[in-house]
């Protein structure tokens, strides 16, 4: 028998994206944002609210990347998530991680995440109830040891990083148990 929990944001599994952008001086920032999803084939929302400094960043340089992160870089990605560029000058530098230009927009790639999304900005989004960036995926880059032979990200071998909002915890993507537009198929018969 299911049990009344409140008002929880309850859906699991969130993605831990690590969204990086340059300020006015060209100094890297990243966040940490669970609240984030692909919105189109090209297009990818992040919820972040008006006023951080990845926010600020973005609206100045009118780009970012997105990676996704993964167990073996989870203590950065939550100290990505709870030092704030806004109070922390050296937030990025205290890593010890390393970050390159990307050759698709004016952002930077943190070297240390396999897989990272180069995007443009579209727009910013904001209502009553929601703040949001909207932007362009204009390219993804991994690194060669989480792609299949085809050339595909594999999951098994990247390890992504989920975050539980019930728990506050980090679990890590694992063994595939079916196959998407398949697994279903036979209830397309009755």
């Amino acid at each position: 028998m299911k049990q009344n929990i409140g008002v929880v944001p309850a859906v699991y599994p969130m993605p831990v994206l690590m969204v990086a952008a340059y300020d006015e001086n060209e100094k890297v920032n990243v966040m940490n944002v669970a609240w984030g999803q692909i919105c189109d084939e090209d297009k990818i929302i992040l919820f972040i609210g008006e006023g951080k400094k990845t926010w600020l960043n973005i609206k100045a340089s009118k780009a970012f990347t997105v990676a996704l992160a993964d167990e073996a870089h989870m203590d950065v990605a939550d100290f990505f998530g709870i030092a704030s560029g806004n109070k922390m000058d050296d937030k990025f530098e205290r890593t010890g991680y390393h970050a390159v230009k990307s050759d698709r927009v004016h952002a930077p790639i943190i070297e240390e995440f396999p897989v990272v999304m180069e995007c443009e900005l579209l727009e910013f989004l904001h209502s009553d109830h929601v703040d949001g960036i909207v932007g362009k995926i204009v390219n993804v880059k991994a690194e060669e040891a989480v792609l299949t032979e085809k050339g595909k990200v594999d999951p098994e071998k990247l390890h992504a990083l989920m975050f539980d909002q019930f728990q506050n915890g980090y679990y890590a993507t694992g063994a595939k148990v079916g196959k998407a537009w398949n697994a279903g198929a036979a209830l397309m018969k009755k």
